[in-house]
């Protein structure tokens, strides 16, 4: 099943208990709803969406991960809905491994159309925002955002998320479009930034109610760290188990590239040193080495491309970052529909090396960290972009 050279995923974090940080693993006081974690290797995450089902080959490719987040439109043409294609595909996944974690995807503002759900709108008064220029197609111009304002809405939103995380085969809920929420820049122009305020308002609320009403049992991971956010996004961690991390390369909010990713890597050690679970995602493809404003990347890598060295900068920057239930996801797009990824099926020989816990935490010095490891030490320089692990 394995191809040679090339995948995606993983992200490690540490537990913080009592103010206190673990110096080494104590298995009684793990969160049992965590997904299962080890140093032995490099710990790794799945990200990922197909519009049909999984092959027989696929899913046991993704049973091998020990957190997986189905994207929005995963199994919709094939089951009807991305709720039952979810569904589907996290039950053959944990027919294979029943210990595998797998979350259900829902955006906080955008109104994708391939949920079943969204029928469920028309008994809500005015669901959507609607820019001062009346334009209701505020997101690319193509579809609806939700007015998290309106409190009709955010019930809508709140139960089915609810119900979704009720089903015995989906593990929590993958949370994304948090930035969209809260960051002033997006609609800010449309709608003023007061009309928008009253929207990162209702936001904060949603998100109390649904960790008030979600099974204790089930994961809440949000894509919310972010340095352009004021503490980075960390004041909102509260609501959730861990964050998922994108564009923690792609300078914003005035800072410089070396500034954005120092502050975004100082934030991300933060959380997982408190026990979060971090999800990091991070892009192997060519438009990663230019900055995207939403991913990482999202060009897929070209056959035969020497992405080695882009590879092992990205395992260095996670493991600089990681502690205990922490994850990487090292890829080229979500999206697995008809080859649109090269890296699909595929694990790269570094995944399989011995890696063993941390000896401490990194150690910084301007824009370089280091960090020992049981068997390997990593040095990364993000000024120059240089990556490096010595595996010993």
């Amino acid at each position: 099943m394995k191809k040679k050279p090339f995948m995606l995923l993983g992200c490690l974090g540490m537990l913080m208990l009592s103010g206190i940080v673990a110096a080494q693993d104590d298995s009684s006081k793990e969160p049992d709803h965590y997904p299962s974690f080890s140093w032995d290797t490099i710990p790794l995450y799945m990200h990922m969406r197909k519009s049909k089902s999984f092959s027989q080959e696929e899913l046991e490719y993704l049973a091998g991960f020990p957190i997986i987040t189905l994207e929005k439109t995963t199994g919709s043409a094939t089951y009807g809905s991305s709720e039952q294609g979810s569904r589907e595909a996290a039950k053959a996944i944990k027919a294979i491994n029943p210990e595998a974690k797998v979350l259900y995807y829902r955006n906080v503002m955008c109104n994708y159309s391939t949920y079943l759900v969204n029928a469920g709108l028309k008994d809500v008064s005015n669901p959507f925002l609607v820019a001062r220029n009346g334009n209701t197609k505020l997101h690319r111009g193509i579809r609806e955002v939700y007015d998290l304002s309106n409190p009709a809405l955010r019930k809508w939103w709140v139960d089915h998320c609810v119900e979704m995380a009720g089903y015995d085969e989906i593990d929590g809920i993958f949370l994304d479009g948090n930035i969209k929420a809260l960051e002033p820049a997006f609609l800010g122009s449309a709608l003023g930034l007061e009309r928008k305020q009253e929207v990162a308002d209702g936001y904060s609320v949603m998100m109390q109610d649904l960790k008030d009403r979600a099974p204790s049992d089930k994961l809440l991971v949000a894509n919310i760290i972010r340095a352009r956010l004021t503490n980075s996004g960390l004041d909102y961690m509260q609501y959730f188990d861990g964050s998922y991390l994108e564009g923690i390369e792609s300078a914003a909010g005035g800072y410089t590239r070396l500034e954005y990713l120092a502050r975004g890597i100082d934030a991300v050690q933060q959380a997982a040193r408190q026990g979060k679970i971090i999800c990091m995602s991070i892009g192997l493809g060519n438009a990663a080495l230019q900055g995207l404003k939403i991913d990482d990347s999202r060009q897929k890598v070209a056959r035969g491309a020497n992405i080695q060295p882009r590879l092992e900068y990205c395992l260095a920057l996670f493991l600089i970052c990681a502690e205990k239930y922490s994850y990487v996801y090292p890829h080229d797009g979500y999206s697995v529909n008809n080859n649109d990824s090269s890296v699909w099926l595929t694990r790269f020989p570094e995944y399989d090396k011995p890696l063993g816990p941390p000896k401490g935490p990194a150690v910084q010095d301007g824009y370089t960290y280091t960090r020992e490891f049981e068997h390997a030490s990593v040095f990364l320089d993000i000024e120059k972009e240089q990556g490096r692990i010595t595996w010993k």
